[in-house]
């Protein structure tokens, strides 16, 4: 789901209104985040509660916005967000996606970011195993040989950007947890 799920996390720390889910989206991908509009948010929102993720209530807001909708999960989307943090695929890393993965565990304290770091590195590690595997049964003249090779080399990128968020993440910065 991608951006429907990092809007079900971050509502997992707390009911919100559109904007501020936009606000706290757009802080956690800095630069990456710059596209995201508010009717993105808005849609999104519809969706999910159309999906019964999320329910909307009116709250009693300021004197110029009085009917400001606030959206809270509902137990379905709470599962969906626990499904969707213990998740290891990794066939083509979304990393913006990954890394509000992170932020929503730990804004909403729903995981260790640096353990779903070290699952995703697990998976990382056996399909890295499995690729040099393949790679080895090949014959040395085979074409396979050098794709084999370029998707080794992809898993280590992967596999070194993910110890960077490990350190990242392991420091205890208040930045990580707040976005």
């Amino acid at each position: 789901m991608g951006v429907q799920d990092a809007v079900l996390a971050m509502l997992a720390k707390e009911p919100s209104h559109g904007y501020d889910l936009r606000a706290r989206l757009r802080r956690s991908l800095g630069p990456l985040g710059e596209s995201m509009n508010q009717g993105q948010i808005y849609v999104t929102l519809a969706r999910l509660e159309k999906a019964g993720f999320v329910v909307c209530e009116r709250a009693d807001g300021l004197p110029e916005r009085p009917e400001r909708k606030v959206y809270a999960l509902t137990p379905a989307g709470q599962q969906r967000v626990a499904a969707w943090l213990t998740e290891v695929g990794w066939p083509k890393p979304d990393l913006a996606e990954f890394h509000l993965k992170l932020v929503a565990a730990a804004a909403a304290r729903l995981a260790d970011p640096v353990e779903l770091v070290a699952a995703q590195r697990r998976e990382l590690m056996r399909r890295l195993r499995e690729t040099q595997r393949a790679a080895l049964a090949e014959p040395p003249e085979s074409a396979a040989v050098v794709l084999l090779e370029g998707v080794a080399l992809r898993l280590q990128a992967d596999l070194r950007w993910l110890a960077a968020c490990e350190q990242a993440w392991s420091t205890g910065d208040d930045e990580n947890e707040g976005a």
